[in-house]
């Protein structure tokens, strides 16, 4: 069975279940973390969202939000992507964030320490599109333009594929219309375990539609895609709709070598729900690791239960697995963290960048 980690904000977003009434201004300053300078046209964006901007010639940048929690990135030529979580509180503060320059020497070695494939793209292009794009509906009309800044590395000590860029992976998605720029950080496919693992930052644009068919035809293709993704999930957790909006959680426990779903009557007791009216955020920490996520409101895709024949076919099956002790807590748009203590199977790990949507998504 595949795993995937998700490092990166997923993605979605339903007006009648996400009361999300104002915006907020965040501003701030980019500067060199030695020279102190500031940083003309530095890159500054909420991940997985339309939403970024460039600095000024002071290096000061201004965006405006609406409300709830984001991965903010900056991302300049020549120097580390930096990130920082802001959410409303950071309204009236204004931001001082440097940036480390890179150093060419420990890239060189890091280079040289790796196996690059030179025909990376023809040994391990198909596989990687699969696993990054994925192999969804959807992922038939994605591309991606600049398919020579990808590269491949293998290790055979280790028996890892490892995929970086040095630019952001240019992807068009016609199947959703945007237009999606991903500064990927790496993707590394471990063998042995069959365990994916991608890091990175996307930023979204809205396409241009060629008519009202099209543009119709891309609002009923994300609201598909959002209807039982992960975002859709922690929105119904957050507004303690799980039950309305078509999900049911389960805890899975073994018993003589099996996994046992047992049914929870009292459902938001039983993941520790809790509400903190001062942060408007959600905390919950379920009181078993592993998690049932049933989505009844569709069937799985006919490709999904193709190459997965003793999987249900009647409703969408994914397993959370949390981290012991550590609680996971959701703003009100749906961002959850900490995202690396949180590990998907099954269904939802199947959907990847093809079906995603990003944080403004709103359904009209």
């Amino acid at each position: 069975m595949k795993k995937i980690i998700f490092f990166f904000s997923s993605l979605f977003f339903a007006a009648a279940m996400f009361a999300q009434t104002g915006y907020y201004t965040v501003s701030g300053k980019i500067i060199d973390a030695v020279t102190q300078a500031p940083l003309l046209s530095a890159s500054v964006f909420a991940q997985n969202t339309t939403m970024g901007t460039v600095t000024d010639a002071e290096g000061n940048f201004k965006m405006q939000l609406p409300n709830g929690g984001y991965d903010l990135v900056i991302t300049y030529t020549g120097y580390q992507t930096e990130t920082k979580r802001i959410t409303t509180a950071d309204a009236d503060t204004k931001l001082v964030i440097t940036l480390q320059q890179k150093e060419k020497a420990m890239e060189d070695l890091v280079i040289k320490s790796t196996s690059e494939v030179k025909d990376g793209w023809e040994k391990y292009g198909d596989f990687f599109l699969e696993n990054f794009i994925g192999l969804t509906a959807n992922s038939s009309l994605c591309t991606i333009k600049n398919k020579d800044a990808v590269k491949f590395y293998f290790s055979k000590k280790r028996n890892r594929l490892k995929v970086m860029a040095e630019v952001p992976v240019e992807i068009v998605n016609e199947a959703l219309g945007y237009t999606i720029k991903y500064a990927l950080d790496s993707f590394t496919y471990e063998y042995n375990t069959q365990a994916s693992l991608y890091t990175g930052y996307p930023l979204f644009e809205e396409m241009t539609p060629s008519s009202e068919q099209q543009q119709l035809q891309w609002s009923n293709n994300r609201l598909l895609a959002y209807n039982g993704s992960i975002l859709h999930l922690m929105r119904s957790v957050y507004n303690r709709k799980i039950k309305e909006e078509g999900f049911e959680l389960q805890f899975l426990v073994k018993a003589y070598d099996k996994d046992t779903a047992i049914l929870l009557r009292n459902l938001y007791g039983a993941i520790n729900y809790r509400r903190d009216d001062s942060t408007q955020t959600v905390e919950f920490l379920p009181n078993q690791t592993e998690v049932a996520v049933i989505y009844n409101n569709a069937i799985p895709e006919a490709a999904y239960v193709t190459a997965n024949p003793n999987e249900p076919s009647k409703f969408q099956l994914s397993v959370f697995s949390f981290t012991p002790k550590e609680s996971v807590v959701i703003e009100q748009n749906g961002y959850y963290y900490e995202q690396a203590s949180l590990i998907i199977s099954q269904y939802l790990s199947w959907k990847r960048m093809a079906d995603m949507l990003p944080y403004d998504f709103k359904v009209n």
